[in-house]
């Protein structure tokens, strides 16, 4: 079965031979909410991670395919996309490996697919492109299963998909009830930080609501439709700015104008904010704070917003580098402590010998710990996010007492 997409924007079916296996996606949705898909069964979530086990060698080839036949068959979706896909298809797998990851877990797959419905607004998606999206990633999924892909798979997948996609459904509806899609913002303050640094400051035309530790997608003039996300550096503010410190990194063409091109005047424009690495998230008095690099940002902000509430926190703070000279944003840090008697700034480097601690933040969090009765804040590069957090589990602090973000921002199926 294909779907198409007419001009007044409606998906109408019409069938293929061209289609591997006969495929049913979600219909759209409609005024009336849907009945909830009953969860999946133990039979169905085995035989979904499964077939992906099936095609995990050749998953990079296969995203490639899905998005040839979405844009050939549903050619009026092609410019919602960037002209250039690499990042793209990378971000579909990522998104597709985390809902099987979660396919056993309701609550936090709710949770990750309404972020991921919220966030789709940005890109003007709408509930009628999801059956398109569904039918062309079963598609590509029998395709490269080959004799492994069954009917009762190919029912499993469809049964899975139209949960993901009547959650992200909703979620954009209901999200749209109460807030704009994007957010205009003109840059008011930049200045270099150095080491390919820059820190630069926006001021949204409307009013935009977030909490200390989320993290917010920027598109820049210069590179329309390419999305990054970033981690706003402050507790929100009385005059509703927001202040992010981007790194300048090799090949990146958003944070590449950020840092070098972007100036004052010029206008940007904000998705939602996402993520639940907050303050809110805490159940204990004492807080671990980690951070790495750039990802002191949300670290720093959730620090403000332990000052502006006057809680009674006590936080302790580890920044790592490689070198002395990476070690991003301590004497900002300093100068807080010196305000804040319950903040506590260490710094370690872990490829240089200078006064100080040296080593990798793991092994000083060993040092330095236990940290089970904290509440623990990680944020920074991927690799040392995942260590600190295996250190810190093997010593007793319970996962779920660990914040951070995704290790890759996840985003589905479109831009």
């Amino acid at each position: 079965m294909r779907f198409r997409i007419n001009r007044a924007g409606r998906a109408s079916a019409h069938p293929s031979a061209a289609d591997p296996a006969p495929v049913h996606a979600p219909a759209p949705h409609t005024a009336e909410p849907q009945a909830a898909e009953p969860p999946l069964s133990a039979r169905e979530m085995e035989l979904i991670r499964a077939s992906v086990s099936v095609v995990a060698p050749v998953a990079a080839e296969m995203t490639v395919y899905f998005y040839a036949i979405l844009f050939a068959r549903y050619p009026a979706v092609r410019s919602m996309f960037p002209p250039g896909m690499d990042a793209q298809r990378d971000r579909l797998l990522r998104a597709l490996l985390r809902i099987v990851d979660l396919v056993d877990d309701p609550e936090n797959l709710v949770r990750f697919c309404g972020h991921l419905g919220r966030d789709h607004r940005k890109f003007g998606t709408l509930p009628e492109h999801f059956p398109a999206v569904g039918e062309c990633l079963l598609a590509s999924l029998a395709r490269y299963a080959g004799p492994a892909w069954t009917a009762e798979i190919a029912a499993a997948w469809t049964k899975a998909y139209g949960t993901v996609a009547q959650v992200m459904i909703s979620a954009a509806e209901e999200d749209q009830a109460v807030r704009p899609a994007v957010w205009h913002a003109t840059i008011v303050h930049r200045v270099s930080r150095g080491n390919g640094i820059a820190e630069i400051t926006v001021r949204p035309h409307t009013p935009y609501e977030y909490a200390a530790g989320q993290y917010v997608s920027i598109e820049t003039p210069w590179w329309p439709k390419q999305w990054r996300y970033y981690s706003p550096a402050n507790a929100p503010r009385q005059d509703g700015t927001l202040t992010f410190h981007v790194r300048a990194v090799p090949g990146g063409a958003v944070s590449g104008v950020l840092v070098h091109q972007a100036a004052v005047g010029d206008v940007v424009q904000l998705g939602p904010p996402m993520g639940d690495m907050v303050l809110d998230a805490a159940v204990h008095r004492d807080l671990l704070c980690v951070a790495g690099g750039t990802g002191l940002a949300p670290i720093r902000a959730l620090v403000e917003e332990v000052a502006r509430r006057g809680e009674r926190h006590q936080v302790d703070l580890f920044l790592g580098a490689r070198t002395g000279a990476e070690l991003y944003g301590v004497e900002d840090m300093l100068r807080m402590a010196q305000r804040y008697h319950w903040l506590t700034i260490r710094g370690a480097v872990s490829d240089e010998y200078i006064p100080g601690i040296r080593g990798s933040l793991p092994e000083v969090l060993t040092e330095y710990g236990p940290w089970y009765q904290h509440d623990v804040y990680l944020s920074g590069p991927v690799p040392m996010v995942v260590s600190a957090k295996e250190t810190l589990t093997r010593g007793g602090t319970l996962p779920d007492r660990i914040h951070h973000d995704p290790y890759e921002t996840p985003v589905l199926s479109m831009p």
